[in-house]
């Protein structure tokens, strides 16, 4: 038998038992909805899901085959906290695709990428220590700075990603203010939830402002080879050559997301204290699981299951991109990334995306609130896609069940108003530029609304 939901007399017998950081804590936009989109007739385009059903179950036998044979014993086993030379190894190959050569004494593997943005934020911040991020930020990451009181400061985004210009007035105002930076968060490939990528000019620029500021950078890079057109552009960490940047990667987006398995590459005093974090946290990282993962790559086929997985995504995404051009209204823009897993829709400011969850939840679809993506209370009027979970036709029947509840919206709205047309998003993002920047595609483009016809 099921035990009782708590009352408020339980609630009050332990609440002097809380430590004060946990009236910071908010809960993860996307893990607040784990359980509803795990029902069968719910659409979820909400989780950042990349596609797992194409992996070869022949590989993942053969790897498992192979540890059962040779290494029982020690796949049973603790491993050391900065993780078994033979994965890392393998994150040498991964870095290099992305032309960053790396030492293995310079990375720890962690248990998902997650794992390294709470191990870097518990390692630097101590409460009311700024973060700067960009506006919107990766939500995974809003309850970690949450968790340990961060005060985080946003930069707007635009189709060239965080708008890097910005960044040293901001940081001279809080110095004024007698506010401490401890570092900066950004995601400059694909981001996540907005899906642009920063130009090599703000890249450049980014990394000037750290060297000069002596401004600790953290890069999370989980989608950098999910690349589908246009060229590369050079990490951070490749501009930097890790004086200031930390690097984090993650084998969740470019194999799975179920072997838990991520790493942090960064200067030695940082790493050292990360590891001391880590030790504390939870000894050492699944030695099954990077055994695993040494398998695989030892099959020599990585690089065409990253392939394979970019053909998919790539289907997938124009499949949403065009459903979203037939079923929402003219007044909505969303961005077309060039890479990535999301697509950042932005609604007109009279509809709040968290009530239109509730409705459109039940019409069995779900999506990310914008909201979650924020630590400022902005986002209110714009939500989060992810295309790489679901097949085609179901990202169609998605988005189309979505626009239905958006077209209510701005039908009552007009009921209410009288106005037939509601007035767009105040705040357009910025125009794409005719020409990519030097080094490559620029990232993604905001596109406004095609009219239907009629």
């Amino acid at each position: 038998m099921s035990r009782p939901r708590s009352t408020k007399r339980d609630l009050e017998r332990y609440a002097g038992l809380f430590a004060a950081r946990t009236r910071e804590m908010k809960s993860s936009a996307m893990r607040d909805m784990m359980a509803i989109t795990q029902r069968p007739e719910v659409i979820s385009l909400a989780g950042g899901l990349p596609e797992t059903g194409s992996f070869p179950p022949e590989s993942f036998a053969a790897a498992a085959q192979r540890i059962a044979a040779e290494s029982c014993a020690r796949a049973l086993q603790y491993g050391p906290t900065e993780g078994l030379d033979e994965v890392k190894v393998c994150i040498t190959e991964v870095m290099a695709a992305e032309d960053m050569p790396v030492d293995l004494d310079d990375m720890i593997v962690t248990t998902g990428g997650q794992q390294v943005i709470d191990l870097v934020t518990k390692t630097l911040i101590d409460p009311g220590d700024v973060i700067v991020a960009e506006g919107p930020t990766y939500p995974g990451a809003v309850p970690t700075f949450s968790s340990y009181q961060a005060h985080v400061v946003h930069i707007d985004v635009d189709s060239d990603g965080m708008r890097v210009e910005l960044m040293e007035d901001v940081l001279d105002q809080l110095e004024r203010d007698g506010r401490r930076t401890k570092f900066v968060y950004t995601v400059p490939s694909f981001q996540n939830p907005a899906g642009v990528t920063m130009s090599l000019e703000r890249r450049r620029k980014l990394v000037e402002i750290a060297n000069r500021r002596e401004l600790l950078v953290l890069e999370d890079n989980p989608y950098g080879l999910l690349r589908y057109e246009g060229a590369p552009l050079p990490t951070l960490r490749a501009l930097d050559g890790g004086v200031y940047v930390m690097y984090l990667g993650t084998f969740s987006k470019i194999l799975s997301p179920g072997i838990r398995l991520g790493w942090i590459v960064a200067p030695p005093p940082v790493l050292e204290k990360v590891n001391l974090g880590k030790q504390a946290a939870d000894l050492c990282t699944s030695t099954l699981t990077q055994l695993m993962v040494r398998a695989f790559f030892d099959q020599g086929i990585w690089r065409d299951y990253v392939d394979s997985l970019n053909e998919i995504h790539r289907c997938r995404r124009d499949a949403m991109l065009d459903a979203l051009a037939e079923f929402f209204p003219p007044q909505a823009e969303w961005t077309r990334p060039a890479g990535g897993l999301f697509v950042w829709v932005t609604l007109p400011d009279f509809i709040d995306t968290t009530d239109l969850l509730a409705r459109a939840l039940r019409d069995n679809v779900a999506f990310v609130p914008g909201e979650g993506a924020f630590l400022d209370g902005r986002g209110r009027s714009s939500m989060r896609l992810n295309f790489s979970g679901s097949d085609e036709d179901t990202i169609r029947e998605g988005v189309r069940r979505i626009g239905e509840v958006v077209a209510e919206q701005v039908a009552l709205y007009g009921t209410l108003t009288g106005e037939d047309r509601p007035p767009a998003p105040k705040r357009a993002p910025s125009p794409p530029k005719e020409e990519p920047e030097a080094g490559g595609e620029t990232g993604a483009r905001v596109l406004p609304m095609r009219r239907r016809a009629g």
